[in-house]
Order: structure tokens, then sequence, then C-alpha cells
């Protein structure tokens, strides 16, 4: 979400930042003045919802009863489908409002009308991928008509909440954003709710960073040196997903014990060059709003199944963290939807994580099966050069006319403006979007067959989620599944994003299955780069079979694990899933974890499966350790730091001084090694270097002069950002210790490094006054902690308003372990500094045999509203990796219940 950047409003109206200032400044001062503190105090409180007692909630067919637990987690208990998802509105609209208003808003493109003009290059983006129009043509021609009766009773919920309440009732940013009432929100709709899958779409989208990445590289790099900093998934290492299986040739279905199918060829697209506009669009896509996490290596989650032959209870467990974004509140909203009899009329008994706006349960349970979700990663959007001109775009040979749409942008404290979003064949041109990529594509060298350059190519998007589809249906359908084969079904409409869904059941059986619309490219292409929209054998020639995505059902291993690796080997499998998997660091750490419990006989415990999600343990450490260990420092002070490597055992505690010196010494590795030499387009913002023209060849000596560059990127999303694709590229050398890499240019006072130990004895120095710098020269006083810290920021007045207001909203530091890669993964841009960057958002381990005796955690709390007890009160004990009892049963929500409300017709 965006932070509040609005600049001052017309004269008849008080700037929004001076609001801000105000309301900041007598919050603060009323806890010392007596005669203020009831006005502040009730501001404060003023959104802090009711939670015992009765309330009406008009079109109930019946009472509704809303059980709460010591942490504020509600459970909900009605006699019908629609009462259930009206009461979740509004049990929602009371504890999250203000996020679910912001998140609508960002969707819509439409935050300038909160946020004034300082976010109408996010709208304007967001307008033209069209979110909200793909939603709203969901809702009209492919929803269920169970779904669409599902979201209209969910927006009657929030809408019966919104009658009753505004401005500080809401909660207190509204207090604060509307001092003078000239906001007010509007009705909610169904297609907010839809539109929530398009940003939650558009943050696991796949590889299109990547493809940008590859092709700005090109003017600092060979097409020889790109492909080592992109290496070959480690297939041998590294498990995939599932381990075997292929698709029939006749039937086009996969069979987990078929035999191996051919790979797919694929070269990849137009050749690179962009840097002009893809650089352009890169900061684009920075500045809008990341939901749920920095785009890259960090965006991911851990989920694993272990079969009752293999666990203490005789039934399988089921663990999940998704790996996000750290905000506040946090992304997820715990809660359980109860029919108190199930059948025709009310279908649904279920538990688990929800989206605060969005009806149904995510994650989580029924009284069936259990289900979770990591990020598939297939490679489903693709850009594409357009040659354009006022009237249209060429293809195939023949001028085309764009599809074209109006959108006008409303501004809060200013005039509206208006756009024109324009669209080829294969999707919105998102070049329109900023004034670099008017003029695009003059150095892209796509063939003789390219059309005449002139002032250069457009580039146009192509994206499943652009595509009207079902997924909607699938939340539902999740929720109600009592089988596998009913979850497969579900599984099917879950088209966008494409998740890894893994399942368990009461009966005792567990499974896997990759669903999604994922697209087949023509013969030759891989989707890696950008693509030549003119010319026809670079469409899209269909999707993937749903009956031929891989599965598994009871493996005889008897565990499955998913954390962003590979899905299947692509030696054995016809299709073309992506070529930018995550590397399996965290999915092979947790394998091996498994396959040491269970060896001769052994059982995994709920316990067990907690302290695996805890698990920090370092795998480049491990691999990069012993290196640095025999290297010969000279320098007592920095010999001194060294040692702490000496007999550490690669895990990542917050308190581990070894951890902080590692990470930093591995950081200043991959920046000596790779990041100075990277394009500005890829370095952090305001790195500035001296360094050769772009494009130039010969070393830098032979040169007439260096030009000074400085760094483009966003610190969360500069490279390299140490995740577990360099993990590869560095294993890939560090037995050839003449590698070019390894090798840096001499700077004023400083010779360049020759080789690899000169390059790594050169990181471990810096590393060391780095940390002088930042936790003292003493290394007794280091810690991984203090230096790795998770800052919980809301997302809009969190971010940028004033300090004392931030102060309201914001909570932290905690010191965590864990980091980049891990199982525990609190990661971190290693480009970009130390901060926590994303983290496991949520945990939780669901017993099959006992779901009562499941458990669960949530990064921050129940509550959106500030100062209310559940704003946070789960961090603390998530932050140590304890996890909360689940109940389940109404024996047991009975027995955890600390207040209880019923709504009524």
């Amino acid at each position: 979400m965006p932070a509040n950047k609005s600049g001052p409003a017309p004269k008849k109206k008080k700037g929004r930042r001076g609001r801000l200032v105000l309301i900041t400044v007598v919050l603060v001062l009323v806890a010392g003045i007596g005669c203020g503190a009831f006005w502040g105090v009730g501001t404060v409180r003023a959104s802090f919802p009711e939670t015992t007692g009765s309330l009406k909630l008009p079109g109930l067919s019946g009472p509704v009863d809303v059980s709460r637990d010591g942490n504020g987690i509600p459970q909900i208990y009605a006699d019908t489908d629609e009462d259930l998802f009206r009461a979740q509105g509004f049990v929602q609209a009371q504890d999250r409002f203000w996020e679910m208003d912001v998140r609508r808003h960002m969707t819509a493109g439409r935050l300038s009308e909160m946020f004034g003009k300082s976010q109408v290059k996010t709208d304007t983006f967001l307008r033209t991928l069209g979110w909200h129009h793909v939603a709203q043509k969901e809702y009209d021609t492919k929803l269920s008509p169970s779904t669409k009766k599902y979201l209209q009773a969910y927006s009657d919920g929030v809408n019966a909440y919104l009658k009753d309440h505004e401005g500080s009732a809401l909660s207190l940013e509204y207090a604060a954003l509307d001092f003078e009432n000239d906001y007010k929100p509007e009705k909610w709709t169904p297609v907010d709710s839809v539109a929530w899958l398009k940003a939650m779409a558009w943050d696991l989208r796949g590889n299109m960073q990547e493809e940008i990445d590859r092709s700005l590289m090109t003017s600092r790099f060979t097409p020889a040196q790109i492909a080592e900093l992109y290496p070959q998934y480690p297939y041998k290492r590294n498990k995939p997903i599932v381990e075997g299986g292929a698709v029939d040739p006749a039937t086009k279905q996969f069979r987990p014990k078929g035999t191996a199918a051919n790979a797919p060829a694929g070269t990849g697209g137009a050749a690179s060059g962009l840097q002009s506009q893809l650089s352009s669009l890169s900061k684009t896509l920075d500045e809008v709003p990341a939901l749920l996490g920095p785009n890259g290596s960090g965006i991911g989650s851990n989920s694993w199944v272990v079969s009752g032959d293999h666990t203490t209870t005789g039934k399988p467990l089921l663990a999940n963290d998704p790996h996000l974004a750290p905000q506040m509140p946090s992304l997820w909203y715990q809660m359980g939807l109860h029919c108190r009899t199930t059948g025709p009329k009310c279908n649904y008994d279920v538990s688990g994580f929800t989206f605060s706006g969005m009806p149904g349960v995510v994650i989580g349970h029924n009284q069936d099966i259990s289900w979770g979700m990591t990020n598939l990663g297939a490679d489903v959007s693709d850009l594409y050069l357009e040659k354009i001109n006022a009237d249209g775009y060429l293809y195939d040979g023949k001028q085309r006319a764009f599809t074209t749409r109006k959108e006008t942008i409303k501004i809060a404290g200013g005039e509206s403006r208006d756009i024109t979003v324009r669209a080829t064949n294969n999707g919105p041109i998102v070049s329109d979007r900023d004034d670099e990529l008017s003029k695009v594509g003059k150095d892209a060298p796509v063939g003789n067959a390219a059309p005449d350059r002139g002032d250069g190519y457009a580039v146009s998007l192509r994206w499943t989620a652009l595509t009207p589809g079902n997924s909607m249906d699938a939340v539902f359908e999740l929720g109600r599944a009592k089988d596998w084969s009913s979850f497969r079904k579900a599984a099917e409409h879950f088209e966008v994003p494409s998740q890894n869904l893994i399942y368990a059941d009461t009966k005792g059986h567990i499974g896997y299955q990759a669903p999604g619309r994922i697209p087949v490219r023509a013969k030759g292409v891989d989707g890696t780069l950008p693509a030549p929209g003119w010319d026809p054998k670079y469409q899209w020639t269909g999707y993937i079979p749903q009956k031929a995505l891989p599965y598994e059902y009871n493996p005889a291993r008897g565990f499955i694990v998913t954390a962003n690796q590979a899905v299947v080997d692509e030696a054995k499998y016809p299709y073309l899933l992506t070529k930018d998997w995550g590397y399996g660091s965290r999915s092979q750490r947790i394998n091996d974890l498994i396959e040491s419990k269970i060896k001769d006989g052994g059982k995994v415990s709920t316990d067990d499966m907690q302290t695996f999600q805890k698990d920090n343990s370092s795998e480049i450490a491990r691999l990069l350790t012993p290196y640095l260990t025999k290297i010969d420092i000279k320098d007592k002070y920095v010999r001194d730091a060294q040692q702490l490597l000496e007999g550490w055992d690669f895990t990542q505690e917050p308190d581990s001084a070894a951890a902080a010196y590692f990470n930093a010494v591995w950081r200043n590795t991959l920046k000596l090694a790779f990041g100075n030499k990277m394009p500005k387009e890829l370095r952090v913002e305001g790195q500035c270097l001296n360094v050769p023209p772009a494009n130039e060849t010969g070393p830098a000596d032979d040169l007439q002069k260096l030009v000074r560059e400085c760094g483009e990127r966003a610190g969360d999303s500069a490279q390299p950002d140490g995740g577990d694709r360099w993990y590869e590229v560095v294993r890939n050398i560090l037995d050839d210790p003449d590698n070019a890499w390894w090798k840096t240019e001499a700077r004023p006072g400083q010779p360049g490094d020759k080789n690899r130990d000169q390059l790594l004895a050169h990181a471990m120095q810096d590393a060391r006054y780095e940390l002088t710098s930042k936790l003292g020269k003493n290394i007794d006083n280091w810690s991984w902690g203090r230096l790795h810290q998770l800052f919980l920021k809301n997302q809009t007045l969190g971010t940028d308003g004033p300090g004392p207001l931030q102060g309201l909203f914001n909570r932290g530091p905690w010191n965590l372990g864990g980091g980049e890669a891990a199982v525990d993964a609190s990661g971190w841009n290693a480009a970009g500094g130390y901060k926590v960057t994303w983290v496991p958002s949520m945990r939780m381990v669901v017993n099959l045999a006992d779901l009562d005796k499941s458990r669960w955690i949530n990064l921050t709390g129940a509550s959106g509203h500030a100062y209310h007890t559940n704003y946070y009160d789960q961090t603390d004990k998530w932050a140590k990796g304890e996890l909360l009892p689940w109940a389940f049963s109404e024996k047991a929500v009975k027995k955890a219940a600390k207040e209880t409300l019923t709504l009524s017709p």
C-alpha cells in the first residue's frame, strides 16, 4: 500500500499533512493534559468494535453468534451460508475496514482519491492493467451463482457496518486523514472482493522482474555471463516437488508413475538491449504497491505434509508458512466459519486464514481436509515489443487498430485527470505510463525481420490474470471440499495466481496438486526475454491442460514438500512451467529434516513440525565458511572477526555474532564480485560508482575515462539480492579461484582483486569495518538480531507521515534470527541491507488426528486498530517461534471464548 504523500490542497482547504501534524500533536499532548484526555482517548477508542451483547444485522435469516478468544480471533456460527458470509463481512469491517478500504482503492487504481496527487502515477499504471475491469467481467460472466450470492452477502455485511460508523468510529486513520470530513468511504461491492485476487496475482506473477533484469544486464554483460548469473536448477541436489511421473502422450494426462516425456525446447524471445524502456518500467513496478512483498526471491512460502505412517498421531500433519511482506496489521486475518448444522442450506465448517475484504477461508482446514499454499512461480506473463504509430500496431505484416478505453482519475485536493488506455492483441501498452517509455527500443537487436524501429518500440504486457477466470469459485469450493476428488476439482478453478496446493485429510491421505492457467508458448520460445509482438510465432498457443498439470497422491516416501522449488524435472515434463524457479535451498533443507527424523522408523510430532518451521541453518554459510576460515588474514582487527566463524554451526540465532559477521561477509562478497559490476538500473538507488561506459568492451584502464553512474533500483529489489540463485552462482565458481567474476577493478587507493581468495579477504575486511560502524568495535557485542531487525509499519500513514504520527501506528523493532533462503525465512536483500523485508507472515500446523490440537499464529493480531489489545498481541510469540492453540470444534471454541456477540435479524 502507498505512503501518504499528499501535497497541499487548494487554498480553501488545509493541507492534509497539516491536518496529520495537528491530530498527532493533539493525541500526543492529551496524554499529559487532563482537560483533553477524554477527547484523545475517545478518538483512539472510538473504532474499537463491540464484541459482547447483541447487535442488529439486517438481512440475516436467523441469529448469528460471534465468539472471540483471548486473542480476539472470531469464530462465527450461523444456520445458512449467506448468514455466515454476511456476518464475516460485518466482523472483518469491525476489525480491519481501513485496510480493506485502502486495498480496494489500490486494486481499482483510485489511491489518488484518498492520498492525493502523489498516487497519480501509480493509479495510471494500475488503470492501465485494469484489474477492476477484469474483476467486473469475472463477476458478470464467469463466477457461479452461489459464489455471487456469497459475495453479495459479504458486501451487505460490510455495508451494514458502514451505515452506522464513519470517521474515527471506523478507525484512527480516518480521524487523521479526514479531520475535515472531506472523504467518506463508499459502499462495498462484490467486485471489490474479487479484485483483491488480482493484487495477489500481481505480487505472485512469476518471472517478469527476471525478464526485465536479464534484458537490462545486456549493457554490461555478455549472453554467456548472463547465463552464469541464471544457472540451471540443480535437480540432482535439490529435489523437485513431484519426483517422478510424466504426461501420457495419448491422453495428455499427468500420471505420477508415468515414464519420462520429452522436455520442451526454448531459446528465449527477442534479444535484449531495451535499457531505456525497461529501466523505466522497472521503476514503475517498484512504485506499484506490493501488498505481498518485493517481487523476487523473497516471495515464496514453505508447506509440507507428512503421512500418518510417519507421525506420532497416526494421521497426517500439515504445515504452512507463507513468506510475505511484513506490515501492520498482518495481511492475514484468522477466523472460523461454522454452520451449526451442515447441510444443503449451510455447507461450511471451516477455519483458517482469510483476507480482510474477501469472503471465505484461503488457507486452513474444514472438518474433513486441510490445505496449504506456496507460490508455484509459473511464468504467466510476457513482455512484448510492439511497433506502433498513432493509429495502431503492426501484427503479422498488417496494421491493426488499438483497443482503447478512457479512464478518469479523481484526485483529492486537485483536478481530475483523463487517460487513454491502449492495448494490442497481447495486452495493455504499459510503456504509455512513463515519459521515457514513450520512445522505446532504440537499441533492441531483434533481428533482420524486425520492422523499422523509428522512434522505438512500445512495450505491452500479456498476463493470465487479465483474462477473466474462476479463482473466486475455488476459494469457496476448497472450503467445502470433503476428499481428494473434490479438492482437485476445486483446484481446477484456482487459475490465478498459480499456487502449489498441498492436501491432507482425516482419513489419512496426503496429496499435491499444481493448478493454474499456465500458457503454452511456441516451440523455441521460453519467456525469459521480451518477445517481438509483431511476429505470430511468439504468440501463446494455448494453456497447459488442467489434467496435464503435475500432482501426487500418497507418494511412497510418505511426505510432500513445497517451498517454491521446481515442481517437476523439466527433462521429464513436456510443458514449460518456467525457467525461473526458486533454487530449492529451503525445500531441500525441509526434505532433509523430515528424512532425518523418520529414518530407522522415527516419527514426526506436532512439536517437530513447529521446530522445523524455525530452522535457521544457512546453506550458503555451510558452503562458503570453510573457504573463509582458510584464508590467511594478517590484520588482527579482521582476524578477530574471522575467528567468529571457526566452529560456528551455521545457525542464525538472534544473539549470534558469527551469523552477523558471516552475513556481512556474504553481502560484501556479492557486492564486490557482482554488485559493483551491475548496470545502474539494478544497483541500489544512490549507490554511485565510476565505471566504464555502458556497452564498452575491454578493461577499464584501456578506456579513455570512466563515467559516474548511480544506482536506480529500490533497496528491497536490487541485485544481487543474495537469494538461493546466488548460492548457485557462487557454488559454480567457488572451485575456480581465477574465474573472471572474482576479479575487481582497481579504485583510488585500492588495488583490484585478482582471484577468489583476494576478493574473499577483501569482503572480510569490508564486513569487519561495516559491522564496526553498525554494531561497535567490540565483536563480543555483535549479534545478528541487532543487525537484522523487523519493523511493523502501517502501510499508509505509518510509512511516510510525520514521525509522531508513524509512532501511533507502527511497532518494533524485533531482533530476529533466520535469514534469506532459510526455512525460517526472515528475508533480507543483500544489495539493500540487513533489514527484514519478508517474513513467515503466519504459521500453522494442522493435526488431522485431532483438529483441536492444531496450532496457528499470525504476525500481528486480529485487530487493525492501533492501541487495541489485539493489535499486535501475537507478534512476540511469533518472533520466538511459538504457536497458539487452534480451537475448531464447538466444544473447544466455547472453552476458549472470552467474548460472544449475537447478531440478530
